[in-house]
């Protein structure tokens, strides 16, 4: 039940950091942080592909609402947790434990920033891609992508150096 309300406290928190703080940083439309996602990435291992999904969609969705993007955080934040299990794999040795979770306490940190960028960058790539929705000035597109995404991985590393505290 404990975990249960940290991770409301943490779906509740993230989202209002992401609508009333990040989602109005803006540099020349390449910097744009979804921080947002550290949701999904945090969630443990062992939970289920349906439940990821319906979290990963709820997420997104809450922040279309708030962000005036039809749809668009849904399909990526649902992407996102759809990639997931495979990312994490089943067999990752830092991760063997009942419930363990992805967290930077408990992996080495090269294999949690290798996890965190590929996240990530898949996130974003998949969401300014629906954002564009075409293939015009893709290396536009792809330009803001890795730059978000550099700046929201550090957001992330940043994060869980100051608060995870296991």
């Amino acid at each position: 039940m404990i975990k249960f309300l940290n991770y409301s406290a943490l779906f509740i928190l993230l989202v209002l950091l992401q609508t009333l703080l990040l989602n109005h940083i803006e540099l020349g439309g390449l910097i744009n942080p979804y921080f947002y996602v550290l949701f999904i990435i945090l969630l443990p291992k062992e939970t289920p592909k349906y439940m990821l999904l319906l979290l990963g969609f709820a997420l997104g969705f809450i922040i279309d609402i708030f962000s005036n993007t039809p749809g668009m955080h849904a399909a990526a934040t649902t992407f996102l947790a759809f990639i997931r299990p495979t990312v994490i794999k089943p067999d990752q040795r830092d991760l063997n434990e009942v419930n363990a979770q992805p967290r930077l306490s408990q992996m080495s940190i090269s294999r949690f920033v290798q996890y965190v960028a590929l996240m990530v960058f898949s996130h974003h790539i998949f969401l300014f891609m629906v954002e564009a929705f075409s293939f015009d000035d893709l290396l536009f597109t792809l330009l803001r992508a890795v730059i978000s995404s550099i700046i929201t991985i550090v957001l992330i590393i940043i994060s869980q150096l100051l608060f995870d505290r296991e």
